[in-house]
């Protein structure tokens, strides 16, 4: 198993509403009147938190695992999108 070194040449967060700026108003709404679109936002937030540790090299993280969290985050930033489309 080999370890995720940090990736220096990738540090920039992916915050939703950089990642989705013409969404910004309903955004807003979902995160006040949608429960799980919430919860959606807190799992995406926790996960680009944990990615962007490694990338910055605060935590570390072997490479399978790293894989699956940035594929988690990838599947939970198209359900937010598909929300936000809708």
């Amino acid at each position: 198993m080999s370890q995720i070194t940090p990736n220096l040449t990738n540090m920039e967060k992916h915050n939703l509403l950089h990642e989705f700026p013409e969404y910004q108003d309903k955004i807003y709404h979902l995160k006040t009147e949608n429960n799980h679109f919430q919860k959606l936002i807190a799992d995406y937030d926790e996960i680009e938190h944990q990615i962007n540790r490694v990338n910055i090299g605060e935590d570390v993280m072997i490479d399978e695992a790293f894989k699956e969290l940035k594929l988690k985050m990838i599947f939970i930033k198209d359900e937010i999108f598909n929300m936000l489309k809708a």
